[in-house]
């Protein structure tokens, strides 16, 4: 099993207890409110498990997100990497997104920020990955405000092409870091 632990969190492998939880995060609108759509039970299932088999893969993934006080599976944090394809042509690819997602009783209690910075910290002593890429709607403030307190710089802003001409969603912005060894990530 791979394990990333912080002050009040393990990031580990997926777990079959986790599957329900998540199919149901994942049909909350709230939480889903900066995507197109909500993701359906089969379109979780199959995220959950493309997770687990990228860590299992590489090394490294979108990990489950636990908590240490109660055991709770609340959601996921980690990298992947993207690569072009069809719904996906970015003149930044290939490249190591982060990316997270919580249950939303979750929320505004620092969770998803010390869980991307436990991941920043493993990959800075676990692998030779120099930078790390973070991009989301211009409308998800709460992702944005993420992504600046791991200290990551925004790049640029950019149409998604998968999303539809005249979307509020397709406008996004792009972020990034270097995780060079002399940066030093807290927790």
């Amino acid at each position: 099993m791979k394990y990333i632990k912080t002050k009040r969190l393990i990031l580990r492998d997926w777990q079959e207890s986790d599957i329900e939880p998540f199919v149901q995060m994942n049909l909350d609108r709230d939480v889903r409110r900066y995507f197109p759509s909500l993701q359906t039970r089969e379109e979780s299932i199959l995220y959950a498990h493309n997770a687990q088999r990228g860590i299992r893969d590489r090394g490294f993934g979108l990990f489950a997100v636990e908590r240490k006080d109660t055991n709770e599976f609340i959601g996921f944090t980690g990298i992947h990497v993207l690569e072009a394809d069809d719904n996906l042509d970015f003149e930044f690819l290939p490249c190591v997104e982060i990316g997270w997602r919580l249950k939303k009783k979750h929320w505004n209690q620092g969770f998803a920020t010390e869980a991307a910075k436990g991941v920043l910290k493993f990959v800075q002593r676990q692998t030779d990955i120099k930078e790390i890429y973070a991009f989301t709607a211009v409308r998800n403030k709460p992702s944005i405000n993420i992504m600046e307190k791991l200290g990551m710089e925004e790049v640029r802003t950019f149409d998604h092409p998968a999303i539809i001409d005249g979307h509020s969603l397709k406008p996004h912005v792009l972020y990034k870091i270097s995780t060079k060894k002399e940066r030093r990530f807290k927790l």
